[in-house]
């Protein structure tokens, strides 16, 4: 147990004024402390605090009371901005209709809106009405008779429809409608067949931040189908599922879905705009104050550690130094600045390297878009020197970065690190010799695998073993190559240099995980002249799933190898990844999406903020181991997604 050092560690979270909490974690062994590590009892708080924050003024902290109410309070914190109940306001737009006024004062709808109010989710009966009701009147009616209800994954949806609101004769202004559906952020206009061009300029709320223009065409027949358009303020940032141009949607609960989690979207990105941001910072500010002046002790954080009298008059205690290296087997992420190649491009890209007990991040530092990531159980071994490594993931793709200057320590650590949180190794390079009659002396399949080695050959000396995995064929990556041509380059080539990762200790071959689950296991058998030969699977290229965003030149940056092979004279260009319909407080599955190592674009990465920092909040205090936050997209007003 000595060796192995303490199995404590300590979670951290940092809540202030900002609207974003910062949370991370620390391995006891890595703080140094006059306290014993390891035991139940844990280390006095003022030294880890110190360890942690070293320019936080420990003597202005007090201790909490032990109220249940303090619980409450940060829960009620933390849970701010999250929201699974959400309200919609819907306009009944005719044909030659356009403005907010005419809208507001069709007073029944006609068989197009019960049409797609039936597909949207069910009427409901408001007197009696248990559930999410959205300051509709459920005891006497006063807010009409009926309602637009429905759920969408662990959402609460209720519409506020105009013909189903109150409607006033003589009062052109309808401010019982108003009322409701003016304080709704979203807002879905229905526009029958000849309906005029919808523009938001003229409506006048402080709150209306999106609207949702859905236009039908042929309705109530059997081809009926929805065109949609989006219009936002300039302040919020664009948000998915992304529109697909020029496309209408037929009548089904694919674009039922679809709508839902566009608004759902359009609310929560809403919330990021300049105005809903300072309200909730208010809302926030008030909570710390409450708990700052009303829930706390006059204990200080120095006097939660007693002492004995007897210790009164002893000689102070040295603390003792942490285990060396103690914050690389932490189970949150550890970051390095590194400078990335990208080869795509011929350029050096600086980012933030984050790798924890699960992944592997890349984030540009200038964009805050994360560039590259994949699983750590995707790792299958790495090239390290003195100031770069080249990391070998799946099927011998690989990304490659050198360390910033004068921090060639990083590179050692960022080893170690991979050593502790992937089951890869380091790789091997070996120059292969011929016989006599011009052979290597082993078999290798569609995948770079050795099935078989020549006992006592030329490559067996060398190192060669079956099982063992070549990623790069004289300077050419593997990963690029077919089976054909690896076959070839072994043939023709007079020096014959791999780059080879050895097997597990059992001897199979190392393969990522992903690949484990996309591709046949190939089994191998003797012919009938006892030569090994091998089961040929032909390997289907299954790269559509690995997607990055583009830089701001517009160009993809290239996840492929730096060596390319015949035929291949630039990097294979991959796909961009688009936004899912996934609402953005989801963050359990954008978790998910992660680790099948899937790359995120920016606007959903965005969303995911907090989950981000989770993951990459660092284990020990490093000059270079900052997080750098997401910026703020913005747009200009009115624009228009779809049509």
């Amino acid at each position: 147990k000595e060796k192995e050092g303490s199995p404590y560690s300590y979670r951290i979270v940092f809540r202030t004024s900002q609207l974003t909490t910062l949370r991370g974690a620390v391995l006891e062994d890595a703080v140094p402390s006059t306290a014993r590590h390891g035991t139940a009892r844990g280390l006095p708080l003022k030294e880890v605090l110190e360890y942690v924050v070293p320019e936080l003024n420990i003597h202005c902290l007090r201790l909490a009371l032990g109220s249940p109410k303090v619980p409450e309070q940060l829960l009620k914190l933390d849970e701010q901005g999250l929201s699974f109940q959400h309200k919609v306001g819907v306009l009944y737009c005719k044909a030659g209709q356009s403005t907010e006024e005419e809208m507001y004062n069709n007073e029944s709808a006609g068989p197009a809106l019960d049409e797609f109010l039936d597909l949207l989710g069910q009427r409901v009966r408001l007197k009696g009405f248990t559930k999410y009701r959205a300051q509709l009147d459920n005891k006497t009616d006063s807010t009409g008779t009926h309602s637009l209800y429905t759920t969408y994954k662990d959402y609460e949806l209720m519409f506020h429809v105009s013909t189903l609101l109150p409607y006033t004769p003589n009062n052109r202004q309808q401010l019982l409608r108003k009322r409701h559906i003016g304080n709704d952020i979203v807002t879905i206009v229905f526009q029958e067949p000849g309906a005029l061009p919808f523009t938001p300029k003229n409506i006048r709320s402080h709150f209306q931040h999106v609207f949702v223009t859905v236009k039908v065409h042929n309705p109530c027949t059997e081809i009926v189908c929805y065109s949609v358009a989006v219009s936002r303020s300039k302040d919020v940032p664009p948000f998915g599922p992304p529109i697909p141009k020029g496309v209408t949607f037929p009548k089904s609960a694919v674009f039922r879905d679809f709508l839902l989690a566009k608004v759902i979207n359009g609310e929560n990105a809403a919330h990021k705009s300049e105005k809903f941001r300072a309200m909730a910072t208010r809302t926030r500010q008030e909570y710390l104050k409450d708990l700052a002046e009303n829930f706390v002790s006059t204990a200080t954080v120095d006097s939660a550690v007693k002492f004995s009298f007897i210790t009164l008059g002893a000689k102070k205690k040295e603390r003792a130094k942490p285990r060396k290296d103690a914050h690389l087997h932490s189970v949150g992420a550890i970051t390095w600045s590194v400078v990335a190649r990208d080869f795509g491009q011929s350029a050096d890209v600086e980012c933030l390297l984050g790798i924890s007990n699960e992944f592997i991040v890349l984030i540009e530092e200038e964009s805050k878009n994360v560039v590259f990531n994949c699983s750590c159980r995707d790792v299958i071994g790495w090239t390290s020197s003195i100031m770069s490594i080249k990391i070998f993931y799946e099927r011998g793709e690989c990304v490659m970065f050198s360390a910033q200057e004068n921090c060639g320590e990083d590179i050692r650590e960022i080893v170690q690190r991979l050593e502790v949180v992937t089951r890869g190794c380091e790789t091997t390079e070996m120059t292969l010799r011929r016989n006599g009659i011009g052979q290597l002396g082993f078999h290798v399949n569609f995948e770079g695998i050795v099935a078989d080695v020549e006992a006592f050959g030329y490559a067996w000396k060398a190192g060669l073993r079956q099982g063992s995995r070549l990623v790069e064929i004289c300077k050419v990556a593997v990963a690029t190559l077919t089976h054909e041509q690896m076959i070839d380059l072994l043939r023709t080539s007079i020096t014959v240099k791999v780059v080879i990762i050895q097997p597990h200790e059992d001897g199979t071959p190392r393969r990522g995980c992903s690949e484990l689950y996309r591709i046949p296991m190939v089994e191998y058998k003797l012919d009938s002249e006892g030569t090994p030969c091998e089961y040929k699977t032909p390997f289907r290229r299954n790269t559509t799933w690995h997607r990055v965003p583009t830089t701001p030149a517009g160009q993809p940056l290239s996840r492929g190898s730096p060596t390319q092979g015949p035929e291949r004279g630039h990097c294979q260009a991959v796909l961009q990844h688009s936004q899912t319909s996934m609402p953005p407080q989801s963050y359990h599955c954008a978790v998910s999406s992660w680790s099948s190592g899937r790359l995120l674009h920016w606007n959903s990465i965005h969303t995911f903020a907090p989950v981000i920092w989770d993951l990459m909040c660092s284990s020990s205090h490093h000059e270079n181991r900052n997080i750098i936050s997401p910026a703020r997209l913005c747009t200009l007003w009115n624009v228009v997604e779809g049509e």
